[in-house]
């Protein structure tokens, strides 16, 4: 035991060392970086496109197959739901076929469900089609920024891992834009587009040199940095600090469901499954989902109101791309859970005027203002860093279970929201936003006080120093 005990602690002491090594190879941005997050990212892409599906989708959809108001939204839902089941799956996968083969297979199950939904027939095939595309989302949602997190240096692994939400931005603002155009089959078609070409895409990048580290062999995982980062760099000391927490690690390999609740690791798990909750439950989802409801219930175009969203909506995710690695997480976390909070409470605030026929000519503008300004907050913040956060604090011995269960948090209560939100607005339009508010007013105090600073550092420095001080994660 005591052997154990110390060869334990000389691997962690050899770690810390490294830690104060400067390896300007490890820093470097090459082609092969830019090109295996570019065909990552192509996944999300697809995923924002799935998001803002029935937003664009609902007036035609509605009309061409004679759908209710609840078979419309058990359709929105079931994306959700099959992401709550792709989630489950999603760590066991990714360890079993590993990253790439894991996107491999969420491609199959996207373009599969967008093309049942493109050609359906009745609403059988419509959920069929949105189940499956939700499986293959809720493997995405998982394994991409993992992927992106464990190939890229430490110094801009932030941004790239960020560019996940920008993409599923780019998504978003392509159907709220093509949604005013084009009919509902053919933006299904859109959505499978990203898919194939990261089916492809995948032939030409490197497998994680992290997951290779525990279930390739040493040359599979130099071959990997190697190309990471560049055929000229000296890979040994980035090698010897991922092989060394692997070790440290592998007597833990088979960790229980119950190691989770170990004290070193309850404070990672809670915030990793708070944040996804404050993203779901602070009303993201049903805004990007029912933007075009939101503003037909306001009284504003729904075709300019959509329109004005696809412009806008990227420039502001960019700005969350440039500043993680200059801000830190916790500045943007904060900045973007006050934004959310206070929009969700003045959109709230113009509904209790419409109903009190107060300021009714102002209410359409000041709500589609209020809604831009609320996305483009959770878009610089809680959009993307719940997603980047998790593929930093979990260790590779718990990062199957542990991210399983927080991606499964984030797509249960995804449903919830997202099947709820119809029914809700109708009961009150501005008490729905109300709780939204609110649950953002906790979300404050949740970020400030538990959730670590992680800017900086190597994955690996991140689970040492959470792993040897539990206490004292606020001070990473």
């Amino acid at each position: 035991m005591m052997v154990a005990m110390n060869e334990e602690r000389s691997i962690e002491e050899g770690l810390l060392k490294l830690k104060n090594q400067n390896d300007d190879s490890s820093c470097r941005i090459t082609a092969c970086v830019i090109l295996s997050t570019f065909v990552a990212v192509c996944g999300s892409f697809s995923f924002g496109v799935s998001v803002g599906y029935t937003s664009g989708a609902e007036v035609g959809m509605i009309k061409d197959m004679g759908l209710s108001i609840a078979e419309f939204s058990a359709f929105g839902s079931f994306s959700t739901l099959g992401a709550t089941f792709g989630a489950l799956l999603s760590g066991k996968m990714a360890i079993m076929l590993g990253r790439k083969g894991t996107m491999w297979v969420s491609d199959i199950l996207c373009i599969t469900g967008w093309l049942c939904i493109a050609f359906a027939k009745d609403v059988l095939w419509l959920n069929i089609g949105r189940f499956s595309s939700g499986i293959g989302l809720g493997l995405i949602s998982y394994v991409v920024p993992v992927y992106i997190a464990e190939i890229t240096p430490k110094h801009v692994r932030g941004t790239f891992t960020f560019s996940n939400q920008l993409l599923q931005n780019c998504g978003l603002a392509t159907v709220y834009f093509c949604g005013n155009f084009i009919n509902w089959r053919m933006l299904a078609l859109l959505g499978a587009l990203p898919c194939f070409i990261q089916g492809i895409g995948l032939f030409f990048v490197p497998e994680s040199p992290r997951w290779l580290a525990k279930a390739g062999t040493d040359k599979e995982l130099e071959n990997s940095l190697l190309r990471l980062r560049g055929r000229d760099a000296d890979i040994s000391l980035e090698a010897s600090e991922i092989q060394a927490m692997t070790k440290m690690l592998e007597s833990d390999s088979k960790s229980s469901f119950s190691d989770l609740f170990q004290k070193k690791y309850r404070q990672t798990l809670v915030v990793g499954i708070g944040l996804m909750l404050i993203q779901q439950f602070s009303g993201s989802t049903a805004v990007l989902f029912y933007a075009n409801t939101i503003f037909r219930k306001a009284g504003f175009s729904v075709a300019i109101g959509s329109t004005l969203l696809g412009i806008f909506v990227v420039p502001k995710a960019m700005i969350g791309l440039i500043l993680v690695d200059k801000w830190g997480r916790r500045p943007l976390l904060l900045t973007s859970a006050f934004g959310m909070s206070l929009f969700c409470m003045l959109i709230g605030l113009a509904f209790t005027f419409q109903k009190m026929q107060m300021l009714s000519e102002l209410t359409p503008v000041f709500t589609f203002i209020c809604v831009t300004l609320y996305i483009a907050s959770y878009a610089i913040g809680v959009g993307g860093l719940p997603w980047v956060i998790m593929s930093e604090v979990f260790p590779m011995n718990i990062k199957v279970t542990a991210g399983s269960i927080v991606t499964l948090a984030s797509w249960s209560s995804s449903s919830i929201v997202t099947y709820a939100f119809n029914f809700l607005f109708e009961w009150s339009t501005q008490g729905t936003f109300y709780i939204f508010g609110a649950v953002g007013g906790a979300a404050l105090v949740f970020i400030w006080w538990l959730v670590p600073e992680t800017k900086g550092l190597s994955l690996e420095e991140i689970q040492t120093s959470l792993i040897r001080e539990p206490n004292e994660i606020n001070h990473i």
